[in-house]
């Protein structure tokens, strides 16, 4: 089992929020798929603090907070094990971009966030991400591909 986050940093005054395009490291489960920012939890980190520390480790970028949106199991999402993860969007932010070991960072417009080359999956979550309304979901992939999803919102 494997806990992890994963977040949007949102520019409220461009509406777009930074993705990253995973083509910079070799081996990379998501290479070529366009990503919002986060990673594996540390030892002792609570989700807030892991999206933190991811935003800043792949972006350069300090939050000071960031908003809870939601919460998606993938079973078996890399044909090995089941990921937890926690969503989030976070809008405080300061500081320059860096160039970044995950990816290419790109301000991506909201309303073409679905357009980009993501997991088929991240174009349906995505729209509730802007929604008032939080959410659990599961969503199931074999061997790399969507098939299957189920959601509650709250």
């Amino acid at each position: 089992m494997k806990l992890a986050t994963l977040c949007y940093v949102v520019d409220k005054n461009k509406n777009s929020s930074l993705m990253i395009h995973r083509v910079k490291k070799q081996n990379d489960y998501h290479h070529g798929k366009w990503n919002g920012l986060g990673g594996k939890f540390e030892q002792g980190e609570t989700p807030e603090e892991c999206a933190i520390r991811e935003i800043k480790e792949e972006s350069g970028l300090t939050v000071k907070s960031v908003c809870l949106k939601g919460f998606i199991t993938f079973p078996m999402f890399d044909g090995k094990e089941d990921w937890y993860v926690f969503l989030f969007t976070a809008d405080d932010f300061y500081g320059e971009l860096i160039d970044s070991p995950e990816g290419q960072l790109e301000w991506i417009p909201n309303e073409k966030l679905t357009e980009i080359n993501l997991w088929d999956g991240d174009k349906i979550f995505i729209p509730w991400l802007f929604q008032d309304k939080f959410f659990s979901a599961k969503f199931k992939y074999q061997d790399g591909k969507f098939f299957d999803y189920e959601v509650n919102f709250y």
